[in-house]
């Protein structure tokens, strides 16, 4: 089965993922970022396509790219600032599914969390005052400080483990 790992990433985070999750698949599976992928993916039976959340959805480059891939199976994860268990994050990885053609589904979604872009933090911290949810605030800060130390081992052990397991869903036939 050929399969190719595509990612847009911001500040590394999702590059990251991108690598442990080819890493898992079969040797030679290449991870390209989003403006180094070939110009038609059609040729792979598989695609992981990763992005970096923006504003609850996939970033610019791999949104338009999601919106063409008419491949048999398409994979995603992602990468955020907050809480990959909460709801931001789940809704965040079910608004790209959205995004591909056709009402096609994923064959599997990953999201794990990631370091905030410390231009983003300090342009939020401008934008909104204190007190207001993006605001700066001893609780944000905490917040920025636990994404800042991912992801981590665990989460590229647990991207890796995704990555096989889709791959042998796929298989099954169960994605």
């Amino acid at each position: 089965m050929r399969t190719i790992v595509v990612y847009s990433s911001l500040t590394g985070n999702t590059k990251k993922i991108a690598e442990a999750i080819a890493g898992a698949l079969p040797e030679g599976t290449a991870a390209v970022p989003v403006k180094e992928a070939p110009a038609d993916l059609a040729d792979y039976d598989c695609v992981f396509l990763g992005f970096w959340v923006d504003r609850g959805n996939a970033d610019k480059a791999a949104a338009d790219l999601l919106a063409t891939l008419g491949n048999k199976h398409v994979a995603l994860f992602a990468t955020l600032g907050a809480d990959p268990r909460s709801p931001h994050a789940a809704e965040s990885l079910d608004k790209a599914a959205e995004l591909l053609p056709n009402g096609k589904k994923p064959a599997g979604k990953f999201i794990c969390q990631g370091a905030v872009d410390p231009k983003v933090i300090e342009m939020m911290y401008k934008m909104f005052p204190k007190g207001h949810v993006h605001g700066q605030s001893a609780e944000r800060d905490a917040l920025h400080a636990e994404a800042a130390k991912h992801p981590d081992e665990a989460d590229l052990a647990a991207a890796g483990a995704f990555a096989r397991e889709t791959m042998e869903n796929i298989v099954r036939g169960e994605a």
